[in-house]
């Protein structure tokens, strides 16, 4: 068995790992941290847990941590994060960063959307954690920036088609809805039951952090610069998003040829499921799993194309990503860990 460690394991990010790790073939949780929670078990913080880990919520912090663990996943907000690179990587241990801290590569563009930098220097040798795309590079890192949820969503749909020349880079639009487990476990008055039971709205509707992640790695596939028009949407459920993306379609590609293009791109992917004509992706359907729904229609009206991806935020839009990502940086199967089903209903 393999020894991990998580720090920062109070929030829903945390918990999805630890459910994850408990049910991993060749890892061992070692140690999780929560100074909120320090010496509590964790099967009493989190019930679902009982029976899985006994272990209890420690304080100890990122250096400590890795010395009893040859991979540490950082569930904690930006710049916590950035803070205990360094000393993890001293400590000879690998990391799996689940915050946005070392996703951009422009240095001027992070700080204008988040804060200052403290360690800049780690940025270039991050690798972008998307299995799909930089398999061979997540391999051999020692430093793994997993990728936004939304961004996650958007981009195994778009990037291929990019690349491919399938749509035109400019006009992009997504429209993507959340589950409320999505803005964290930290209590907020908008995100309390009677406000987001039988409700539905959109937010940060100038600007959201994960639209310049997105548009790095969509300028990276089109070869050129990408604007995407972003808007994000709370969907009154606990977990899932589902993003419908409008995309004007390049010398006349069909929905056809798009299937086409996947299939070829993601042919043997584990987690890539391509849908036919007629059949839409639902957040139900990808519930507690690392897959990711596709499928798209033509607009007879406007010629557009309609691209629709629905994927668990929490599974491979973080903590099930950061699974995939940690068993290609171990040498393990990548699908260890993640094979299961959604529940239905």
């Amino acid at each position: 068995m393999i020894p991990v460690a998580i720090l920062g394991g109070s929030g829903y990010t945390g918990v999805e790992l630890m459910r994850l790790i408990a049910n991993h073939p060749q890892l061992k949780l070692t140690a999780v941290s929560s100074r909120q929670f320090e010496g509590q078990p964790v099967s009493r913080v989190f019930g679902a847990l009982e029976g899985a880990l006994d272990l209890p919520f420690s304080a100890a912090e990122a250096g400590a941590l890795a010395k009893n663990a040859r991979l540490l996943f950082l569930a904690v907000p930006h710049q916590t994060a950035m803070a205990a690179v360094p000393e993890v990587l001293a400590a000879g241990a690998k990391v799996v960063d689940l915050s946005a801290d070392f996703r951009l590569r422009d240095l001027p563009t992070y700080e204008k959307w988040y804060a200052p930098h403290t360690c800049p220097e780690f940025i270039k040798e991050a690798v972008y954690g998307l299995p799909e795309f930089y398999r061979g590079r997540i391999k051999d890192a020692r430093l793994v920036a997993n990728p936004g949820c939304y961004v996650t969503s958007v981009l195994t749909a778009l990037v291929p088609l990019l690349k491919a020349g399938l749509v035109e880079p400019d006009g992009l639009i997504a429209n993507s809805a959340s589950g409320v487990s999505g803005a964290g476990r930290s209590a907020k008055l908008n995100l309390i039951h009677g406000e987001v039971h039988d409700n539905y709205k959109a937010y940060a509707v100038t600007g959201h952090r994960h639209t310049p992640e997105m548009e790095q790695e969509l300028s990276l596939a089109a070869g050129q610069e990408v604007r995407l028009t972003f808007t994000p949407h709370l969907l009154p459920i606990d977990r899932g998003i589902l993003s419908t993306i409008y995309a004007r379609p390049a010398g006349g590609a069909s929905p056809e040829a798009v299937r086409e293009c996947w299939q070829a791109v993601y042919a043997g992917e584990p987690f890539i499921r391509l849908l036919g004509p007629g059949v839409l992706p639902a957040t139900k359907e990808v519930r507690g799993t690392n897959r990711v729904q596709l499928a798209v229609v033509a607009d007879p009206r406007s010629g557009l194309l309609k691209i629709f991806s629905a994927l668990d935020n929490l599974t491979k839009g973080a903590s099930g990503q950061a699974v995939q990502n940690a068993n290609l940086m171990l040498g393990l199967d990548e699908t260890a860990g993640l094979l299961d089903l959604a529940c239905t209903p």
